[in-house]
């Protein structure tokens, strides 16, 4: 790598365009250049990289491991270049209208308000309506301009981005385990009760699979909402898997299983291809990757 000068912005910005598109024609359409201009352009990037940033698969480009670890510090670098053109304009004081967004109702609670804070503080005449919801609003009926969800939306029209890999360790509260005692191994596991969330048969699965013979006759109360199971665990109803930031945000929890590997489960960021027009959306969905992806 040639390290006498950084790379240029607009090579690093056609790296971005292409790796978040998936194929050189569309991220060219993106930039409103053509083809051959956005291939030269990467290419350049490569050779001052010394490595390579794509592999074609098919019909498409799929990132290389040098590409994938270039990623999100490119995003980072388009989302600074957004906010600084913003803030150098004033447009960002000027952004208006009314922002939807969609989460589940624990996100919003333990996530969502220091960024809506920076938010207001960013554009205060923007509108902020959080649909704290666990089921999947669709975009495509605008029930929601942005959502941040755990799975890949299958729509093709909607734009996704990988946000942030999140943790997650089973919790139950001291005053539980005081009482029931710590389970130190997977057969002391069928001794204690759990808390349901959402689909109980799945989290049973899933429960096995980490090598927890769980029973359903073991989940003596469950909730479909997030913040009723995490406070029925607070009360020490039972042991539950949750993130965790929102662990280090709850008093009076501990985590158990401390020989299971920590869980790891996507956060994914979708909108509508407004993104590439909408100062607002493209203001709101950056900021959110940046506070998801640092925490």
């Amino acid at each position: 790598m040639n390290t006498a000068q950084p790379p240029d912005w607009n090579h690093i910005r056609a790296f971005l365009a292409t790796a978040e598109t998936g194929s050189l024609s569309a991220a060219a359409r993106q930039l409103g250049q053509t083809q051959p201009t956005l291939s030269r352009q990467v290419a350049a990037l490569e050779a001052d990289l010394g490595v390579y940033l794509f592999e074609r698969v098919g019909r498409g480009l799929v990132l290389t491991e040098a590409g994938r670890d270039l990623l999100d510090h490119s995003r980072q670098m388009g989302s600074a270049a957004e906010a600084f053109a913003l803030a150098a304009s004033g447009q960002s004081t000027a952004i208006e209208g009314t922002i939807r967004i969609t989460a589940s109702d624990v996100l919003s609670q333990f996530f969502l308000p220091p960024v809506l804070r920076r938010l207001q503080q960013m554009a205060p005449r923007l509108i902020i309506d959080v649909v704290a919801a666990n089921d999947i609003r669709d975009l495509m009926r605008r029930e929601a301009d942005i959502a941040i969800r755990h799975s890949r939306p299958e729509q093709q029209e909607l734009i996704a981005r990988l946000a942030y890999e999140g943790t997650a360790h089973f919790y139950a509260a001291t005053a539980y385990l005081d009482q029931r005692g710590r389970p130190q191994s997977a057969e002391e596991v069928a001794t204690h009760d759990f808390v349901g969330l959402g689909d109980q048969a799945t989290l049973i699965s899933f429960a096995q699979s980490l090598g927890l013979p769980l029973e359903p006759s073991q989940f003596r109360i469950s909730s479909h909402n997030g913040l009723v199971a995490w406070e029925l665990v607070k009360q020490g109803f039972g042991i539950a898997p949750m993130d965790i930031r929102v662990a280090a945000q709850t008093p009076g929890v501990e985590r158990v299983f401390e020989w299971i590997e920590p869980v790891r489960y996507p956060f994914w960021l979708t909108t509508h291809r407004e993104l590439h027009t909408s100062r607002k959306i493209r203001l709101v969905f950056d900021l959110l990757a940046e506070a998801l992806a640092t925490g």
